[in-house]
């Protein structure tokens, strides 16, 4: 354990007083949690750690938890936290923030790292010297507490509801676990959506890595017309909450409904297992077509953003990166060398 004047740096996955913070926390997320940490740190080797005020001889009262990312690419720094939608500080009194926020400070010109980040749900860290707005999303939550017949009435009649119906008429089926198959008809899905997306398919490693680490806390969702499969989602679930993290689909048959019948599948699941919250995650505004296809489902959208101190790397602030001819490699290059590429690449993205 390190130690920085009155903030402390723990490890979460062996300091026990992480996961009993965690279970009693009102804003702790699937994010916090020991098996997203554990995931993040076997796939793409960032040591997760704790900084909080708590001194070692008492049980943990607060923490902000990053990683440290070095990468030639992007350059070396800490995120609270890499591939997450976002991770809000469990530090309920301001004086106790700012401590841990100056730590991060420290730590940044100590180790020479060119930016922290934070990605609060619900935080405002302008107050705070340094930090300034990186970036900003958008983050859509649907409330489960109201009967399955009211929230139902809350989608969009034509764009939800319908499609709802016509996968039914179909005879679509549905199927979801953990299982090998499962997992291979969703990563050929992924591909061929980050494909037309021009972007690289997150390491099948990862998912892997999540189901050993997140145990029954992960899902994968998939839907089949006559035994072919043609749209997966896959879900996370901790505490009282869905989370809603990957989808994909075959576009040739987007106009059977299959993404939207996974989702009410997957509701009507929650509601079952007594879940509050659906979470279905961040989206960009530059992305306006899936901002208003979950407007349709009536989550609640609230303004997302992220808190850095110090410089954006180059290759974040470069426009135009979709040119002729990195469309050209994406629209032709071959599934599996699109897999390889993003095995290797991906962890300087976190």
């Amino acid at each position: 354990m390190e130690t920085m004047g009155c903030v402390q740096e723990i490890d979460p996955l062996r300091d026990s007083r992480w996961l009993r913070l965690l279970e009693r926390h009102p804003q702790a997320s699937v994010f916090h949690s020991p098996g997203w940490l554990e995931a993040l740190r076997r796939t793409y080797g960032y040591s997760p750690a704790v900084l909080t005020t708590t001194s070692s001889s008492q049980d943990l009262m607060n923490g902000i938890v990053f990683c440290r990312v070095s990468s030639w690419l992007t350059g070396r720094r800490v995120v609270s936290l890499p591939f997450s939608d976002h991770c809000e500080p469990l530090v309920d009194r301001s004086e106790e923030l700012g401590s841990i926020l100056e730590a991060f400070r420290n730590k940044q010109s100590d180790n020479g790292w060119r930016y922290a980040e934070i990605r609060p749900a619900q935080r405002n860290l302008g107050e705070f010297s340094g930090f300034a707005e990186s970036r900003t999303c958008c983050l859509h939550r649907l409330d489960l507490r109201p009967g399955l017949p009211e929230i139902f009435g809350g989608f969009h009649k034509d764009c939800v509801q319908r499609k709802i119906w016509r996968a039914e008429r179909e005879g679509l089926t549905c199927e979801e676990g953990t299982s090998e198959r499962l997992l291979r008809q969703f990563y050929r899905l992924l591909v061929g959506t980050r494909r037309r997306q021009m972007l690289l398919p997150q390491p099948r490693a990862w998912f892997r890595n999540l189901i050993a680490c997140m145990r029954e806390g992960i899902n994968i969702h998939v839907v089949s017309k006559d035994g072919q499969p043609v749209a997966s989602i896959l879900t996370l679930s901790y505490k009282t909450t869905l989370v809603y993290k990957y989808g994909c689909s075959d576009k040739r048959r987007s106009n059977l409904g299959g993404v939207h019948l996974l989702f009410w599948k997957a509701i009507q699941s929650a509601k079952e297992k007594g879940f509050r919250e659906f979470d279905l995650g961040r989206s960009d505004w530059t992305t306006p077509g899936l901002v208003e296809f979950k407007d349709r489902w009536g989550a609640a959208r609230s303004t997302l953003t992220y808190w850095r101190r110090g410089a954006i790397p180059a290759i974040y602030r470069s426009a135009g990166w979709k040119n002729r001819t990195v469309r050209r490699i994406f629209e032709h290059a071959p599934r599996g060398f699109l897999a390889t590429t993003g095995s290797l690449l991906y962890r300087h993205a976190g």
